[in-house]
């Protein structure tokens, strides 16, 4: 099997010369330029508001046509999308945000727009209680909530009256991966996914956060507690969140609020129920395609070694990259986002992509 631990201990920094003849590297593989070789730097500068002013000037054309939806996702749930229509017949592709970002972060308007350019139907999806949708539905969000997600794609798939393309990070790579394994029986009309950094196992991600540099619990906990505290103010009927007040340890947080809220019974219970390892890709027929890096500081690697691979299921994984990152600079468009725009113009064309040196893992 593949052993990327102590790859993992040593970081980003202890990558030198020529990628490493393991399986799923490739000679591919993303390569910055030195400054930019540190994973920390890699995903903190994904979502850096230094960034932002030139990812939205770029993005003026997505945004000026861009219609607010409002999808009856069933039971009684809507979530918020916002549909920039591209050239006439433009194919749908449908971008979801990560944990506590929203349709409006950089790297979903980066990657929206060069689609955007490129013809097709961009549809960004906000989830439950995410950018400012905490007034559409009283429940609290939370990561087991797939119905929902598979509601609103059923939702965009009526819409449109063809088959979806889905691309998501992080949190929302997770979502799509599991929504596409459950397509046949969620009725979904599916062409291709593409996850980028996707959580794969939360008990790890979660230890990441807690062991991991303090930097990332912290603002990962600040951005839920402004979420919280919005849903609080619009549902004060429902909410009570005065006894949690400072509280930011994410697991301490995690599991009152998984008590209070939820149906399940325990927070190994919940965190168990969006985890895509073991066997929950096995019955994926979707062509897809995971991107990830062995120096994310937030996603463990190893745990990619627990994946089911189906035929369906490809892997693109570098040794660099950080959360979400793979920048070659700090403007334009990421490596990542040139990979998934490759991959999507390649298939809406009846062709399928493949990397001359791609790799499988073991």
């Amino acid at each position: 099997m593949w052993q990327v631990a102590q790859t993992r201990a040593q970081g980003a920094e202890a990558f030198d010369g020529d990628v490493p003849a393991a399986p799923g590297m490739s000679a591919d593989d993303f390569r910055p330029p030195w400054w930019l070789r540190n994973r920390h730097l890699q995903s903190m500068l994904a979502s850096v508001a230094v960034r932002r002013a030139p990812i939205v000037r770029r993005a003026r054309a997505l945004l000026a046509a861009q219609q607010e939806l409002i999808l009856d996702c069933g039971e009684g749930v809507r979530l918020q999308c916002w549909r920039s229509i591209g050239a006439a017949g433009g194919t749908p592709v449908v971008v979801l945000h990560g944990w506590e970002g929203s349709a409006e972060s950089l790297y979903v308007l980066s990657l929206s727009q060069q689609l955007y350019e490129r013809g097709f139907d961009v549809f960004r999806l906000n989830l439950r209680d995410h950018g400012e949708t905490h007034q559409l539905n009283p429940g609290l969000f939370h990561s087991c909530r797939l119905a929902e997600v598979c509601g609103a794609l059923r939702a965009l798939q009526r819409l449109t009256d063809q088959p979806l393309r889905l691309v998501g990070f992080s949190l929302g790579g997770n979502f799509l991966l599991r929504a596409a394994a459950q397509a046949r029986a969620a009725q979904l009309q599916l062409a291709r996914v593409v996850a980028v950094s996707p959580v794969l196992e939360p008990h790890a991600t979660l230890r990441a956060l807690e062991e991991g540099f303090s930097g990332y619990s912290l603002y990962f906990a600040r951005k839920w507690w402004r979420s919280l505290r919005k849903k609080e103010a619009i549902w004060p009927e429902q909410y009570d969140l005065h006894e949690l007040r400072g509280t930011y340890d994410l697991r301490r947080l995690t599991a009152e609020l998984i008590r209070r809220y939820t149906e399940f019974a325990t927070l190994d219970d919940y965190l168990h129920g969006y985890a895509i390892t073991g066997q929950r890709l096995a019955s994926l027929e979707v062509p897809a395609l995971i991107i990830t890096s062995l120096d994310d500081p937030i996603i463990p690697a190893n745990d990619l070694q627990r994946l089911a691979r189906p035929s369906a299921l490809r892997l693109l994984v570098t040794r660099r990259g950080g959360h979400c990152g793979y920048l070659e600079q700090l403007t334009g468009p990421t490596w990542a986002e040139q990979k998934i725009v490759a991959e999507l113009t390649l298939a809406a064309s009846g062709q399928e992509y493949r990397s001359e040196h791609a790799g499988e893992l073991a």
